[in-house]
């Protein structure tokens, strides 16, 4: 089972914004994060997601708008690998965490917009076949360029925060990266993190890496992503369980070892605090 992968985007604060029309036979890249946001529509085609710590179901006219960091990916069910006629396409739009920061949240226009993009940490899905206006504004939005496609996209997020219901996916306590990094260094130790939270990883090693001596190490990882360095690890590590605990091959004890937890009960415990449900009620459900 592979563990999360850090998926390196070409957006850059020159170029904030990428839009495409995919077609696949199936979706097929791995559970990942990047620091972008993004939304997948799906004009056509059906399958589920992990988003977060949670699973969700998808089907045509489905609309994802996925936070900055948010671990997530989506799967077509067998059947799309033994049917010729199954394949599944729309429109993926990725766009730079900090796209229009300071005009989202400063300027009164833009707070449905920034209320949006931070619900959005948690992942939200959407059923729009009912709402027509807003597959076609999507779809424009990979034949603009420049200023006209920035227009169409403040166009569609606007319109996203108009009357059409939505549902969160992740759970309310999950948050494994926060949508705002200030600075490189901070991004840079998320990073590292992100590739060693299922290791035997001490503070000392990780202050270390970031040049710094623990207790001002603690300090600026407090101050720059809201939660402890204790409290990161075990949200990433709860995370990476709940993707886990859908394959039934992999037994409680099996899991907690991959996931880093240094004893069932010590697992048990963390999982419930954070999902208010036992592991073998999650796989359950």
């Amino acid at each position: 089972m592979k563990k999360i992968l850090n998926e390196q985007l070409d957006i850059s604060d020159t170029n904030p914004l990428k839009a495409r029309y995919y077609d696949y036979k199936r979706f097929t890249y791995p559970w990942h994060f990047h620091s972008e946001f993004e939304i997948i529509y799906v004009e056509k085609g059906y399958g589920q997601g992990m988003i977060g710590d949670s699973i969700t179901h998808f089907s045509d006219q489905s609309l994802f708008v996925l936070g900055s960091n948010l671990p997530h990916y989506v799967e077509n069910p067998p059947e799309y690998t033994q049917q010729e006629n199954l394949r599944v396409n729309g429109v993926i739009i990725q766009f730079e965490k900090d796209f229009m920061q300071y005009a989202f949240s400063h300027y009164s226009q833009f707070q449905t917009i920034n209320r949006l993009l931070k619900n959005a940490q948690r992942g939200l899905l959407y059923s729009i076949a009912d709402y027509p206006d807003i597959p076609n504004k999507i779809k424009c939005i990979p034949q603009k360029e420049g200023v006209e496609q920035i227009a169409e996209f403040l166009r569609l997020l606007d319109a996203l925060t108009h009357t059409i219901p939505f549902k969160f996916i992740s759970s309310p306590a999950y948050e494994p990266v926060p949508s705002r990094l200030h600075g490189r260094k901070i991004e840079k130790v998320i990073a590292y993190l992100n590739t060693h939270y299922t290791q035997d990883i001490r503070l000392e090693d990780v202050a270390s890496y970031a040049a710094m001596n623990t207790t001002a190490f603690c300090r600026f990882f407090k101050e720059n992503t809201g939660k402890t360095f204790k409290q990161h690890i075990t949200d990433m590590r709860i995370g990476y369980a709940c993707k886990l605990l859908l394959n039934e091959q992999w037994n409680i004890s099996e899991i907690c070892l991959e996931c880093g937890f240094e004893s069932v009960a010590h697992f048990n415990r963390c999982f419930k605090q954070h999902t208010e449900m036992t592991p073998t009620t999650y796989r359950k459900k």
